[in-house]
């Protein structure tokens, strides 16, 4: 998996088609997504003992990785990350302009 936490990103598909967020954090095993802000859902909940809190809170679901593409800001547009090796390091550059990632 390419995006890793604290990426920018653009939703290319669903309900938040479009939008930028920044990637709180990733999912390797499952393949998903949790981003900062969307894709947040109302769950009921009872109380169960003293420590939870009984009653609407808002739960922030992950999205799928297909769902997502970096956010290149050196052409501004949705990027495929590539990898190259500088002094002894790899890095992910842009495929498109070349920029690291």
């Amino acid at each position: 998996m390419k995006i890793r936490k604290g990426d920018d990103v653009l939703v290319l598909a669903g309900k938040y088609r479009g939008e930028r967020a920044r990637v709180e954090e990733a999912l390797p095993a499952q393949s998903k997504v949790i981003l900062e802000g969307l894709n947040v859902a109302k769950r009921h909940t009872k109380q169960t003992g003293e420590m939870m809190q009984a009653g609407i809170i808002d739960k922030v679901m992950p999205l799928h990785v297909s769902n997502v593409a970096l956010w290149c800001a050196g052409h501004k547009g949705p990027a495929k990350a590539g990898y190259k090796i500088t002094d002894g390091a790899k890095v992910r550059v842009c495929r498109k302009c070349g920029e690291t990632l």
